[in-house]
This record gives C-alpha cells, sequence and structure tokens, in this order.
C-alpha cells in the first residue's frame, strides 16, 4: 500500500517535471536544432558515464544498437518538431497539441507491433476531432503552422513510443535511452550542419537554424542553465523515477498520471509565462476536450475489452 501512494507520488513529480519541458523550451533562446542538439549530447553524456550502460552496450548486437539508434532519430526529429512548435506557436499549443499522442498511437501500434486493432479506439479517435477544430479556432491565425508542427510532433512521440516497445525489452532502459539520444544527437547535428552549409555562412539564425558562428558554440548565461535543467531534472531524473514507480502502479493508473502532462504544462505556462493572453476561450474549450478524451481512453478501452 505504502510503495503503490509513493510509486503514485512518483509518477506525478515525474509527469510534473515533463511539464517543465514546453516552458524551458520558450524561455531557452536558441534555435529548435541547437536545442535539440545540446539536450541530446548532455543527456547522451552523462548516461556514458554509467558503467551499467557500457556493460548493457557489450551485451547488444550491431542489429540491435542500428535499430536503436533508429528510434533515437525519431525522437530527435519528435523533439525538433516539438520546441520548434513552441518557438512558433507557445508552450500550451504545444503541449495540447502533445496530448494527441495516445490517439495517434491507438492506430500506429497495431500497424507496428501487430496486436489487434480495438473498434473502441476509432471511437476515440473520431472523439478528439470537435477539440481539435476549436483549438485551431482559438488559436491566433500566427500561430496555425506551429500547431500544424504540433500534431507532426504528436505523430513522431507516437511512432517513437510504437517502434520503442517492440525493443525495450532487448537492454536496460538506460542503455537503450543512451543509445537513443547519442544517434539523435549526431543526426540533428548533421541536420543542423547541412541547413547551415545550404544557406551560407552569413544567412541569420531562424526559429529552426542556427547561424553559422552558433552551430558549434556552447550556449551561455540563462540558456545553458536552462538547457542543464532540461537535461538534468526534466529528462533524466524523471526518467530514472518512472521507471521505479512503474514497477509498483497497474498500465491504467500510470496512464491517467501521464495524460496529466498537458494540464500540468498549460497551467504553468499560465503562470510563468501569462500565455492566457494569447489565447482565447475556444482554445482552452479545445484543449480541455482533447485532455478530456485522453483521459478517458483508458478507462473506455477497459469496458470495450470486458465486453468483447
Amino acid at each position: 500500500m505504502i510503495e503503490s501512494r509513493n510509486a503514485w507520488l512518483q509518477i506525478h513529480f515525474c509527469v510534473f517535471l515533463w511539464g517543465f519541458t514546453a516552458i524551458l523550451g520558450r524561455l531557452i533562446s536558441i534555435p529548435a536544432l541547437s536545442l535539440v542538439l545540446w539536450r541530446m549530447l548532455l543527456v547522451a553524456l552523462l548516461l556514458f558515464c554509467l558503467p551499467k550502460v557500457w556493460k548493457g552496450l557489450a551485451r547488444l548486437s550491431l542489429r540491435h544498437i542500428a535499430a536503436f539508434a533508429g528510434v533515437g532519430g525519431l525522437v530527435a526529429l519528435h523533439w525538433v518538431t516539438f520546441y520548434l512548435s513552441v518557438k512558433l506557436a507557445n508552450a500550451s499549443v504545444t503541449a495540447t497539441c502533445m496530448a494527441l499522442s495516445p490517439i495517434f498511437l491507438c492506430v500506429l501500434e497495431p500497424l507496428i507491433t501487430g496486436r489487434r486493432f480495438e473498434l473502441s479506439e476509432m471511437f476515440i479517435g473520431l472523439l478528439v476531432l470537435p477539440g481539435i477544430a476549436l483549438l485551431v479556432g482559438g488559436t491566433p491565425e500566427q500561430m496555425n503552422l506551429g500547431v500544424l508542427i504540433g500534431v507532426i510532433s504528436a505523430l513522431l512521440a507516437a511512432l517513437f513510443a510504437a517502434c520503442n516497445k517492440r525493443l525495450v525489452l532487448r537492454t536496460d532502459s538506460l542503455t537503450a535511452t543512451g543509445i537513443e539520444m547519442l544517434a539523435g544527437g549526431l543526426l540533428v547535428l548533421i541536420l543542423a550542419v547541412g541547413f547551415v552549409l545550404v544557406r551560407g555562412p552569413e544567412a541569420a539564425a531562424t526559429p529552426l537554424i542556427p547561424a553559422a558562428s552558433q552551430l558549434f558554440t556552447l550556449p551561455v548565461d540563462q540558456d545553458l542553465l536552462y538547457l542543464f535543467i532540461l537535461a538534468g531534472a526534466c529528462t533524466l531524473l524523471p526518467f530514472a523515477l518512472s521507471l521505479r514507480a512503474l514497477r509498483h502502479l497497474s498500465a491504467y493508473a500510470s496512464s491517467l498520471a501521464i495524460n496529466m502532462e498537458p494540464i500540468y504544462a498549460i497551467i504553468l505556462a499560465i503562470l510563468i509565462l501569462n500565455e492566457q493572453k494569447e489565447l482565447g476561450g475556444q482554445f482552452y474549450a479545445g484543449a480541455g476536450i482533447i485532455v478530456l478524451v485522453v483521459f478517458l481512453y483508458p478507462l473506455m478501452s477497459r469496458k470495450f475489452n470486458k465486453r468483447n
């Protein structure tokens, strides 16, 4: 009983920390590619300091290392689109778009893992459509591109989760994460160098692409502090705690807790960034419908599966 209660508190604390990722994306001034590059490389550096990660790596075949590296590429693309969405729209919009990930996962997981497709999941996907319509209608027109990229980011997150599910039993989670972070960081580096070369050395930075002079320059002052918080407090710490907590929680309980992330992010965005001034009531109504449907999904799936 005490273990379950502690696990519940731990997983909520993890979700609360994950809620800060969108906020930090807004506070960090460097372009999305640079932000993701430094985040992934910092996390990989910290993980590869652990002997357990090297031992897990030694037990893997080259084929499995390549598979984890491929998933790391998906994580990188997800994070790049996530932070680009934050910069083009805001943290609240991006966090709400990420609530669509479980809906995308309903379709992707059966295709990738081979499990049976459930009609209840299609019904849940239809329920979320009015929320999306309200969300787009309640978002300023200049943020529409950010909304679209946020939806793409949610799709990539679902794709990453489905692929990772097939591989996660091949090694311990820390080793898998280390490979994914390093591979993803290298992919982002290649993309950043490619974009800079195509645009030319004199081109100014954009929300996505750093200027040539910024490419290999370590961020300074607040950006560097926020990056360390993002890598340590919002990535590694909740990852380790969630692994411990999930041993004592049911899949249903953990999914309910994780579905709180967009709620935490929206509340934090209001408190820290005053984003309620940028968005109308229609947006929050749409966000409410999406989050409610995502919350109801585990309960509805449970009841449907019992009847069948």
